[in-house]
């Protein structure tokens, strides 16, 4: 079943149109660019919603280790601890001093109330402003200066009895009656609790470091962006993006992304139309620039909703290369250029990106022709690089961009080299799509291939029209903007046929020796017309098995169209033959539909013809290439072709020129005169 023109067209569109769809960013584009120093050329910013003000990455780090360097330590209080020196305290001998016991057991008990540590406890305290103590399943936070150590506790307890009776001697009283040993720690270091908090706290950072309201003045025209008002608009556009889809408005936003994904579609379709509408036809370079077109995007959305900071890593003129190798210039231009269209609506860098990637994609179209191979090829990057750089700077000086030095220029300068890595899957490409690209012509091309080696040898009159069809077919692609390369091509492959019965033709009868009679004499019309017509699926034959392209072996089949072999036609009838039996005088192949394919048809013609003309003055060979490009058309052979009638006067006009050139007046050297 034949699936109708326009659903082959349409429905790889509506693939295209889901693939973007689903990479396209699912946040906002801030519409304001600046940088640190600039100058802001906006209207004045008024905040449209509340914001916190985000902490830099510098002021979190800073918060941090400042939070490293607090440790507060964690106490464990024991009551037991006082209510035992408590106790005690109330059974001490005191000697001749009774009167002590209440003031020792209430300064025992205020002593206690702070609380007294170890002197591992006093370690943890050193350099603390805090200290916290858990009581009841709870911690309370109390001054670190309040607590006491042993030897500071013994000291409030002299002071405390040395205030009460200060004409006693009270250090040696507490001695003697023991109540300096009633002084014991009774808040214990939980070093484990402690080193748990610590590191939790090491790791709470405040992210704001304050707040705006909707409707403050964020920044006014003409102010300069310092340092604190790019992390206010850094924080706003953080916000602004997040709010977009958080704010009840995924409906708009969703309505937002398939109007212009519908538009870079429709632009899409237009840029292939207006510049060649056949790659509609031709379903293989079709997919083939669908597919490019659908990388392309992908990427481009991917790393500016992933990986925004990673975008200049990407060598997206490699996908220019990509289509210079099986479409020319007018379709690969603007292809590109909307490709690049997903960069410039959603990257936050849009303007500069894209002007970046027009123009060292459009230097690296142009340079391609001659760095093409070998070495050359890292010339091509460092051109591809020097374009970027040069670009990307001068963005940043109008303020388009925020220069990152030197990593913007390293990132730029992989992405050239990258490009160079990435180009060989084109043959991959070549492969999976059945296209042929330039280079694979120029391999072809080369007299180094064994089928051509073949035919030069086997049927070298054959490999010099060949050679002569080739640079005349070539001469008349180069004026009308045909494939100059597929051309050529052709026309050295078109008769590789000849080679399984060379002498057949006239062109090999240098091979006949002289006692040999000529091919035809004692053949009849049709089996001549036969023998001749059989080169063309002789040729199928030999392309098949030594796998030439169906762009190039289709010149094999078209070259003479449905034609008939007219010389032994016309002697067939002469001889009495019936006129029903032409069908089997004529060529079992099929019109030329391309230009390449009716520049050969109409130079393999003349070039032979041209060989039996005896007058070469410039009215007979016009007279000569109007007649044969005539009979072409009468007979119904470029009726399928994308050919133009001015693209055909053009084509005569440089035929007429290359034969008068080769057959030119030559003048007669003269003969010695033997003395």
């Amino acid at each position: 079943m034949k699936i109708p023109f326009r659903l082959k067209v349409f429905s790889p569109l509506i693939f295209l149109f889901a693939v973007l769809i689903a990479f396209t960013p699912r946040t906002a584009k801030w519409s304001y660019e600046y940088r640190k120093g600039s100058v802001w050329q906006y209207e004045t910013c008024r905040a449209r919603l509340d914001f916190p003000i985000l902490k830099t990455e510098a002021q979190k780090a800073e918060e941090a280790l400042r939070n490293s360097s607090v440790r507060p330590p964690y106490f464990k209080l024991s009551e037991a601890v006082a209510a035992e020196n408590l106790a005690k305290a109330s059974g001490l001998d005191y000697l001749a001093y009774p009167e002590l016991e209440p003031a020792i057991v209430s300064s025992l008990r205020g002593i206690y109330a702070k609380g007294v540590v170890s002197d591992a406890g006093l370690t943890a305290l050193e350099g603390q402003e805090i200290a916290y103590v858990q009581k009841d399943k709870r911690a309370q936070k109390v001054p670190a200066t309040e607590l006491y150590g042993l030897a500071s506790a013994r000291t409030a307890l002299l002071a405390k009895v040395t205030e009460a009776f200060p004409e006693m001697r009270a250090d040696s009283v507490l001695r003697a009656c023991g109540a300096y040993e009633l002084i014991a720690p009774n808040l214990v270091f939980d070093e484990q609790l402690t080193s748990l908090v610590s590191s939790q706290t090491e790791n709470t950072v405040s992210e704001t470091v304050g707040f705006v309201r909707a409707g403050d003045v964020i920044i006014s025209k003409g102010d300069i962006v310092t340092e604190e008002l790019a992390q206010v608009l850094d924080s706003y556009k953080a916000e602004y993006e997040h709010s977009v889809l958080s704010g009840g408005k995924d409906w708009q936003f969703w309505l937002a992304n398939i109007l212009i994904c519908l538009a870079i579609l429709v632009c899409f379709y237009f840029a292939i139309h207006f510049s060649n509408p056949l790659v509609f036809k031709d379903y293989n370079r079709y997919l083939y620039i669908l597919t490019l077109f659908a990388l392309m995007a992908a990427l481009e959305m991917s790393f500016i909703r992933l990986w925004p900071k990673w975008l200049l890593l990407v060598p997206f003129p490699v996908f220019a290369l990509y289509l210079k190798a099986f479409f020319r210039t007018r379709v690969i231009y603007p292809v590109y250029i909307v490709s690049l269209l997903p960069l410039l609506l959603f990257a936050s860098n849009g303007q500069a990106l894209f002007l970046m990637y027009v123009a060292s994609g459009t230097v690296t179209l142009y340079v391609f022709n001659y760095f093409s191979r070998g070495v050359k090829q890292f010339v091509l990057a460092i051109v591809t690089f020097v374009i970027s750089a040069l670009v990307y700077f001068a963005c940043s000086l109008t303020g388009l961009v925020t220069l990152n030095f030197p990593n913007d220029f390293i990132f730029l300068l992989v992405a050239a080299f990258l490009q160079i890595a990435a180009y060989p899957i084109i043959y991959l490409m070549e492969r999976i799509f059945n296209l042929v690209s330039t280079s694979r012509l120029d391999e072809l091309a080369e007299n180094s291939n064994e089928l051509l080696r073949d035919l030069e040898k086997q049927a070298p009159g054959t490999f010099q029209h060949s050679l002569q069809v080739s640079a005349l077919a070539q001469s008349i692609a180069r004026a009308i903007g045909a494939d100059e390369s597929l051309v050529k091509v052709g026309a050295l492959y078109h008769d590789i046929g000849k080679m399984n019965n060379p002498l057949c033709f006239v062109e090999n009868e240098s091979l006949i020796t002289s006692d040999e009679a000529k091919y035809h004499s004692e053949l009849t019309p049709l089996q001549s017309a036969q023998d001749i017509i059989k080169h063309v699926t002789d040729g199928m034959e030999l392309a098949h098995d030594h796998h030439l392209p169906t762009v190039v072996s289709d010149f094999i089949l078209t070259h003479h169209g449905t034609n008939c072999v007219s010389y032994f036609y016309d002697k067939f009838l002469k001889e009495g033959g019936d006129p029903a039996q032409k069908p089997e005088f004529c060529y079992p192949g099929r019109k030329p539909h391309t230009k390449e394919q009716v520049i050969l048809m109409i130079c393999d013609t003349l070039e032979a013809a041209s060989r039996a003309l005896r007058d070469y003055s410039p009215e007979a060979i016009s007279n000569l290439v109007e007649r044969l490009i005539q009979d072409k058309i009468d007979d119904g052979q470029l009726e399928e072709a994308d050919i133009t009638v001015k693209e055909l006067t053009t084509a005569k006009q440089v035929i007429k020129s290359y034969i008068a050139q080769i057959h030119h007046e030559r003048i007669k050297y003269p003969t010695r005169r033997k003395k």
